[in-house]
């Protein structure tokens, strides 16, 4: 079969045959890493001066507000100028961000309010950051070696996503407050910004079309129309937004599991060693058969794990279901970014990214506020373990109601056609 030959002649490691993608892969990297040492220094710095849940849910939602209310003009954007460049002013927007958190930590502010306020515009740069990061890739590599690439960008995003937390939390634990956790987090965001302008793409026309409402809502109107992408992306939405637990971590490692900074680090690292474990077995052996099925067991793991999670009160199993959380949820997120990217037309990829991680957003984001929320009215162990028996629901009714990705077996059929050079 097609499929076959193209997974017979594709190296594990083609995508790194590119310069622009090992260039693109450190830049994606550093800036990671500086998101997730400032997610750990922003959890525990709230967490310390209010002790409430709810709190937690708020770092989340205004992160969201301006990153979901900006996706479709950020997509639209990010299909009109030099998608590199847009990603290089975004990192140094962050790295301005991270230097106003240092100086709040620094003055020992005992309000939450500026922080919120800064996290807010974390939110604006992120949304024109996501969109333009990922249309880049298709550009930089062969579109034969995109699948791969998928792999490889997303096992790099999780060993930062490793290191990220470890790191911040060790540097918080060590320094005594946010501050120097902040200052490290604009110099990745700085040197992320750099490696960004290097990136040399090949020549593509960008959309010259004027930008009306249309236009910015497009990317919306091509996901309806593919049930494939909508169904992926959607499973994704419902299935973190309930059971993700992400957002109560300060609380179980202060809490329930009494560890400490250090140990939210560990904790916030778990689920990417579990994805990163996952990013480079789907890179050595990718999903060819059953890819929905696969797809759906997988989702249902990872309510499982959370369900676990919640139970637990020893370290070592809350870590190890995290690593298994994680490795479910790197399957979801390697198949989801295939079949957006090569299902999309060039020229657009920067609107259909942009719907894609509104789904991203919403999940993550929303679903730290209603894990803040649950929480605050039944407790940080019933909110997770009520969210993970959510995400059981959700597959269920998934896999009874959508045909189309329930029936998916290969994956790599699924962009073969339009990396050939076929309308979609």
């Amino acid at each position: 079969m097609a499929g076959e030959a193209i997974h017979a002649t594709v190296a594990p490691r083609a995508a790194f045959q590119h310069r622009d993608f090992r260039r693109y892969v450190a830049s994606w990297s550093l800036a990671n890493l500086g998101e997730q040492m400032l997610g750990v220094a922003v959890g525990w710095q709230v967490y310390a001066i209010t002790h409430r849940a709810i709190d937690l849910g708020y770092v989340g939602l205004v992160q969201f507000v301006p990153a979901f209310g900006l996706s479709l003009l950020a997509g639209s954007v990010a299909d009109r100028v030099d998608r590199r460049r847009l990603v290089a002013v975004c990192n140094l927007a962050l790295a301005a961000c991270a230097l106003a958190l240092a100086a709040i930590a620094a003055y020992r502010l005992e309000t939450v309010a500026p922080i919120y306020a800064v996290l807010f515009l974390v939110g604006v740069a992120r949304a024109f950051d996501a969109p333009a990061g990922q249309a880049l890739v298709p550009e930089i590599v062969a579109p034969q070696h995109f699948p791969n690439a998928v792999s490889w960008t997303s096992t790099a995003w999780q060993a930062s996503t490793i290191v990220g937390p470890v790191a911040g939390g060790l540097l918080y634990g060590v320094a005594g407050d946010a501050t120097w956790v902040y200052a490290a987090c604009a110099a990745l965001h700085t040197s992320a910004s750099l490696l960004a302008l290097s990136l040399r793409p090949r020549p593509s026309a960008a959309d010259k079309k004027a930008m009306t409402w249309s236009e910015v809502l497009a990317g919306l109107h091509f996901v309806r129309a593919h049930p494939l992408i909508l169904e992926s992306v959607s499973l994704d939405l419902f299935a973190v937004l309930l059971g993700g637990a992400t957002a109560l971590l300060p609380i179980f490692a202060s809490d329930v599991l009494h560890v400490g900074p250090r140990g939210l680090g560990a904790l916030r690292s778990a689920p990417a060693v579990g994805a990163a474990a996952m990013a480079v077995a789907l890179a050595y052996r990718p999903l060819t058969r059953r890819a929905g099925p696969i797809l759906l067991a997988c989702v249902a793991t990872f309510g499982l794990a959370t369900i676990v999670f919640g139970l637990s009160r020893n370290f070592g199993l809350s870590l190890a279901s995290l690593v298994v959380l994680g490795a479910s949820d790197m399957v979801s997120v390697v198949l989801r970014a295939t079949v957006v990217q090569l299902r999309t037309p060039h020229q657009m990829r920067g609107r259909v990214s942009a719907v894609s991680m509104m789904f991203i957003t919403a999940s993550s984001d929303l679903g730290g506020l209603e894990s803040g929320v649950t929480a605050a009215w039944w407790g940080a162990v019933p909110a997770v373990v009520v969210g993970g028996f959510g995400t059981l629901v959700v597959v269920a009714m998934y896999t009874f109601w959508f045909r189309t990705l329930r029936g998916m077996d290969r994956l790599d059929e699924a962009g073969l056609d339009f990396a050939r050079g076929a309308t979609p």
